[in-house]
């Protein structure tokens, strides 16, 4: 199967995307970062079961935002693989690793699904037990 010839400028399509996305991903890692800090100086003080709930919870959504990272920063160098394989006029190394590209970043972003589904079940539950206190 003979596949059309990639442009080097397409795998430079991705650099913009995968640089703010690595962005976004970094100001969420410190924003958690910062929360984790808090939480685990307030359960020194009171040993509050619930505040220990809450630090696992984090703690695992810091594990998925280092695996966005790792794999938003894959992406990008099978990215420059790519192109510097097209540069040399290497075609089919090159689309196999654009393609391999776009699978990392497919990856990253599945994640920061997963990832951002837990922030919003771990606000609710917050909110919910803020509702519960107040009836």
């Amino acid at each position: 199967m003979t596949l059309p010839e990639l442009p080097l400028s397409t795998p430079s399509l991705l650099f913009p995307a995968i640089s703010l996305l690595m962005l976004a991903y970094t100001n969420r890692f410190l924003g958690l970062a910062a929360v984790v800090r808090g939480l685990h100086a307030n359960w020194q003080t009171t040993q509050e079961p619930l505040l220990l709930a809450q630090i696992r919870s984090l703690r695992q959504r810091i594990q998925i935002i280092k695996h966005m990272q790792t794999m938003g920063v894959l992406s990008l160098m099978f990215c420059v693989a790519s192109m510097t394989l097209l540069f040399f006029g290497q075609q089919m190394g090159g689309q196999l690793m654009f393609g391999m590209s776009l699978i990392l970043m497919l990856i990253s972003l599945a994640l920061s699904l997963v990832e951002i589904q837990m922030s919003g079940t771990a606000l609710d539950l917050q909110l919910r037990d803020v509702k519960c206190r107040e009836q």
